[in-house]
């Protein structure tokens, strides 16, 4: 693994030139969804409250899975992927902005989301007393919540900057750079092991647990076929839009296919939990379980099943040919149509739930997706652009010491 006797060049040693211009139209599209997110509050917008924490757990979890990769590429000392790597450790620190936000979310609006949150539905002696709930209690209060929450973002953050910390040595240390290697795979290893188990209960914490009587065995799984699969697409939309514009000549259409098989593959996998969650509630017919699945049947059909067809069909087609993945103008739209299914993959998992609880028993609402929602997408976007395009600007888009360069540089695929 070593360097032999000589130091591997490479020809993206420069960070990225984040240009004014890029620059005003990250600032303007977060100025777009702050208007839309002040506008929603002004108005008394029953969807506010859900628009946030979609969009919120959006994008947390796409710089989460990024996150999770990078730390994969180390413990099992991939080759091909180190050419990629400066975009992983960029997008990862998009987490404390995503840690910030939600933990606001949480504090101001909590109980606009969280029906469990409610004092009285624990309470055996209010009329709002809920014994399910109450049953769930002992993981479902606010105090071991916010203690999770907290958790979640400490060791997410934490092991992303140190990731990014120990790269960026390793540019300016040669003699020492198998050292960070091996500490970075040290560090990977047991990140994977904490990732194992908090993206399972973030997902219950901030997603399942909305609609709290319902609850799914295989929902931590769904999230994470859907996050990885949307992370994939983000990847693999910065690293085409980066040597479209000169940059990461390294990058060859080999690591684009290998990257492009990672997109088709968790696709399906996404597409095969879809599936079995749905079907085996369905089947089972058991009322406080095929609930959730009636909600959206009943009032959001359209989104529901569009979203499926976009996330397995389009890609199941298009990524299904090895040409389809070497294209870059083919996989381009495919991550944008990737990116916009598991939007409309997440929106389905937050808004109906937080609807119920955004209505009362005279007048029950619906979500719908109007320029609100859009707007606050953007708003999103833009910070999660500006987060990423701030990183790569701040090193060299390649790990000049890497150990495995060589590999990366020398990748071929079938």
């Amino acid at each position: 693994m070593g360097h032999g006797n000589h130091q591997i060049e490479v020809t993206s040693t420069q960070p990225y030139d984040f240009k004014s211009r890029n620059k005003i139209i990250a600032i303007v599209m977060i100025v777009i969804g702050l208007v839309a997110v002040v506008a929603q509050f002004a108005t008394g917008y029953h969807q506010t409250w859900g628009n946030l924490l979609m969009n919120n757990f959006y994008f947390m979890v796409i710089a989460l899975a990024g996150t999770f990769f990078l730390a994969l590429q180390y413990v099992a000392e991939v080759g091909w992927s180190v050419v990629v790597k400066r975009m992983l450790e960029a997008m990862s620190q998009y987490l404390i902005v995503a840690g910030v936000i939600m933990v606001l979310i949480v504090f101001f609006g909590g109980h606009h989301l969280y029906h469990w949150m409610h004092a009285e539905v624990t309470d055996p002696k209010s009329p709002e007393y809920d014994a399910i709930i109450d049953g769930k209690s002992g993981y479902l209060n606010p105090v071991f919540f916010w203690i999770r929450m907290i958790g979640y973002f400490v060791i997410w953050y934490g092991f992303a900057r140190f990731f990014r910390k120990e790269s960026i040595k390793m540019d300016a240390d040669l003699a020492g750079a198998d050292a960070h290697y091996f500490r970075l795979k040290r560090f990977g290893a047991a990140f994977i092991v904490l990732f194992g188990i908090t993206e399972s209960t973030s997902a219950w914490d901030f997603i399942m647990s909305i609609e709290t009587h319902w609850f799914s065995t295989l929902f931590g799984w769904y999230t994470f076929a859907g996050m990885f699969v949307t992370s994939f697409a983000v990847l693999m939309f910065i690293v085409t839009y980066l040597k479209s514009k000169g940059y990461l000549p390294e990058v060859t259409d080999h690591h684009l296919h290998d990257i492009g098989k990672f997109m088709f593959a968790f696709s399906i996998f996404w597409t095969y939990l879809w599936f079995a969650q749905f079907m085996l509630i369905w089947y089972s017919n058991i009322p406080e379980e095929i609930t959730y699945f009636e909600l959206r049947q009943d009032h959001y059909r359209g989104l529901w099943l569009g979203s499926f067809f976009i996330n397995f069909i389009v890609p199941f087609i298009v990524l299904m040919s090895r040409d389809a993945k070497r294209k870059m103008g083919v996989i381009m739209f495919m991550s944008v149509v990737l990116f916009i299914g598991h939007w409309m993959d997440m929106y389905i998992m937050v808004i109906p739930g937080s609807m119920v609880m955004a209505g009362n028993e005279h007048h029950q609402v619906f979500g719908q997706i109007g320029w609100m929602e859009i707007a606050t997408t953007i708003g999103f976007l833009g910070m999660f652009m500006y987060v990423v395009q701030y990183h790569l600007s701040k090193a060299p888009l390649m790990i000049k010491n890497h150990p495995m360069m060589d590999e990366s540089l020398h990748h071929a695929t079938i």
